[in-house]
């Protein structure tokens, strides 16, 4: 799902508030992911995961469709319709930077909020 990134910067500065943005949802999502997993019986490691693949799909599935695309399928088009599609994506030569970034900053946020929730490395790591 693309937002709108008109006001993102270009390059590292983009992909850092691409990550922050991906840091933030996957916080939020891991808090109140929290309060469904107990009731679920989830382990904190499951809590995680989901946090982090929904924070991916809401934030990141945009650039990493258009990363896809450009890669693999866009040769076989014509050049006239690349054109028009690089126009629609904001910084089109950082795009696998933004998609490291958002990468990276879904996982920090899920942490974060396991974090914050008051995070055991014992119970994470057994899987309780």
């Amino acid at each position: 799902m693309h937002y709108d990134q008109s006001w993102m910067g270009y390059g590292l500065v983009g992909g850092l508030e691409a990550g922050a943005i991906s840091a933030a949802v996957a916080f939020v999502l891991y808090l109140i992911l929290q309060w469904f997993a107990r009731k679920q019986g989830w382990s904190p490691l499951k809590q995680l995961s989901v946090a982090f693949l929904l924070a991916v799909l809401l934030t990141g599935s945009g650039d990493m469709w258009d990363l896809i695309y450009f890669n693999y399928s866009a040769g076989i088009e014509s050049v006239q319709l690349l054109k028009v599609k690089l126009a629609q994506v904001h910084d089109p030569d950082n795009i696998g930077l933004r998609v490291f970034w958002e990468l990276i900053g879904a996982m920090v946020g899920a942490g974060l909020g396991w974090i914050v929730v008051g995070g055991d490395w014992r119970r994470l790591l057994r899987g309780d």
